[in-house]
């Protein structure tokens, strides 16, 4: 499994695009629905289905095909948000995003659309 992340629009759908391959069947956008299509090989918008797991009061799956491409928004920098809910998925993301990490083979950060390898 490998795991992208970065801040918005900075380039990390259209790296994976290039990097593996992939093609828009390939691809899951998450949704506010909290649904995921674990058949897949791409899950973007992780952080959308982190939200739809707060607000349902469930913790987030980290199970994913051996060969799944993740892709995070990093929401961690800026403003601390004022609405208590958001503030629990700022803090549950992080979290989802370090248990998805340690179990990653490959970690890459992308900032200005420059890929950084973590892992």
């Amino acid at each position: 499994m490998d795991l992208i992340f970065g801040g918005a629009y900075q380039g990390k759908l259209a790296y994976a695009r290039e990097i593996y391959g992939l093609a828009d069947s390939d691809i899951f956008t998450c949704t506010e629905s909290g649904e995921i299509d674990f058949s897949k090989r791409c899950v973007c918008a992780l952080e959308e289905y982190v939200l739809a797991c707060v607000r349902a009061g469930r913790t987030p799956e980290s199970t994913f095909r051996p060969n799944a491409v993740l892709i995070c928004r990093d929401i961690s920098c800026g403003v601390v948000p004022i609405d208590p809910v958001l503030r629990v998925w700022r803090e549950e993301t992080g979290r989802y995003l370090q248990r998805l990490a340690a179990s990653a083979d490959h970690v890459v950060r992308l900032f200005c659309g420059i890929p950084q390898t973590l892992k």
